[in-house]
């Protein structure tokens, strides 16, 4: 490495700024955006739940081919964003722009992949969970249009993660909320026929949801080529550097099936409470819409740390790699204590939004009041995940997922289920996020001891 590509790049605020203030200036605009976003979630299936229940326990269902294709996109996002953060902290210039074009390059190709199977997947997926032809026929409509349009989440995640890379936390918000606002606009526009809209139902809610991935997208893009000046943007002779894609994956690969293990979760559980009742499973589809107001702004917290832990660990700045860490755990604590307060206290309030029958209320207060216990748990866990992101060692992310859901949770929750009450089940939820802290402490030690313990202070 020359002494001109070291030098060639100023120094970042993420190496100079007092870390409270950059944490908050980094990671608010991100928590905004995902609170945001998650109620764009609940709502889209508030609308879904007045065309009829069999519309949303469809929605359930097809939650995990849905968050299948978020993994794929955000995994490899975090990929990007933690090689660039660190190339910007390295100050190579040249390093920074190659991986910036190579991220855009596998985007796309993640995007085919999709298409095909939403042109190839859908029928077989759902007759797989059910036999009611009306859950069917509403879930391969929404499906397939998820999928087939799915350039769009693939692109803005993707401009958004280089945004954020170079600490443009505001503009990654501005690109979200458009394509948020998008969504809850085109939503009851397209799925009931308003002010002069064809009446779609449940194709209108899939239809609305691409829409608003599109112009997050082209916002997006647009704001990283007018914007974001630490990264030049130019394709002419571009080449896929199979180097820079391997380094992105490294990070990304274990990041992608951390979130497709959670597909996997879903789908089997879906079979457990399915042997209860359709019910079951819209409960459970319901509480994943409820538990995403408070875990997007954890994640949106853990966005904005990423960066920031990466960008120092590049700067060898170990005293900021760990008060990140700290004031990035207790900002997700509190959060997530706030959280299992609502969950204990109203759930009853929570589950009507969704036009909850009697069955669905008997069914969902108890779900919600037991399963909201592993939120403060989850806050360590998640912050704790974040170092491994931002040091290149997605893979203990991934294993620590592994351990929770499927080597724990899963099982659990089918042996809770022989006893034949459905309230045994949603212990797992708990039981399983013990676990996970477990492994990530141990996980955690072993990377300070590994990559930071030796940093300078």
């Amino acid at each position: 490495m020359s002494e001109e590509k070291v030098t060639a790049m100023p120094e970042n605020k993420m190496g100079t700024m007092s870390l409270g203030k950059l944490l908050l200036q980094m990671s608010l605009p991100m928590m905004i955006s995902m609170f945001v976003q998650s109620l764009y979630n609940i709502i889209d299936s508030i609308f879904v739940a007045r065309i009829s229940e069999d519309a949303l326990t469809a929605v359930s269902l097809a939650f995990p081919i849905q968050n299948l294709l978020i993994a794929v996109g955000v995994g490899t996002g975090v990929g990007i964003n933690s090689l660039l953060s660190r190339r910007l902290g390295e100050r190579r210039q040249d390093a920074v722009d190659k991986t910036a074009l190579n991220g855009v390059f596998i985007a796309l190709c993640s995007a085919v992949v999709f298409v095909l199977i939403g042109i190839f997947v859908p029928h077989v997926y759902f007759e797989s969970q059910t036999t009611n032809t009306g859950i069917i026929d509403y879930g391969v409509t929404y499906m397939r249009i998820c999928l087939i349009v799915s350039v769009g989440i693939f692109g803005s995640i993707t401009f958004e993660r280089l945004l954020q890379s170079t600490g443009k936390m505001f503009l990654s918000m501005i690109s979200q909320l458009t394509g948020t606002v998008f969504n809850l606009v085109f939503d009851p526009l397209l799925i009931f026929g308003l002010c002069g809209f064809p009446k779609l139902g449940i194709a209108g809610a899939a239809i609305a949801t691409v829409l608003g991935q599109i112009a997050a997208m082209i916002v997006s893009a647009i704001l990283n080529l007018t914007h974001n000046k630490e990264i030049n943007f130019s394709f002419k002779g571009f080449r896929p550097d199979g180097t820079v894609i391997k380094d992105i994956y490294a990070v990304g690969v274990p990041s992608v099936l951390l979130g497709s293990v959670g597909s996997v979760m879903v789908y089997f559980l879906n079979l457990i409470l399915g042997s209860f009742s359709t019910t079951a499973i819209a409960v459970f589809g319901v509480y994943f819409k409820l538990q995403s107001f408070i875990f997007m702004p954890v994640f949106g917290l853990n966005n904005g740390a990423v960066p920031i832990i990466a960008y120092n660990f590049g700067a060898k700045k170990k005293h900021r790699i760990i008060r990140a860490v700290k004031l990035s755990s207790l900002a997700a604590c509190c959060i997530m204590i706030g959280g299992t307060l609502l969950f204990e206290l109203f759930p009853g309030f929570f589950l009507g939004l969704f036009n909850a029958s009697d069955e669905m209320l008997s069914i969902g207060i108890p779900a919600l009041r037991i399963i909201a216990l592993h939120f403060p748990i989850a806050a360590f866990c998640i912050v704790f995940g974040c170092v491994f992101q931002a040091v290149g060692e997605g893979l203990q992310s991934m294993l620590v997922s592994f351990i929770r859901q499927l080597i724990v949770l899963l099982p659990v929750a089918w042996l809770l289920s022989l006893s034949g009450k459905l309230n045994f089940v949603w212990w797992a939820f708990p039981i399983a996020e013990l676990s996970s802290l477990a492994a990530t402490v141990l996980f955690l030690a072993q990377t300070y001891k590994k990559y930071i313990k030796d940093l300078p202070d």
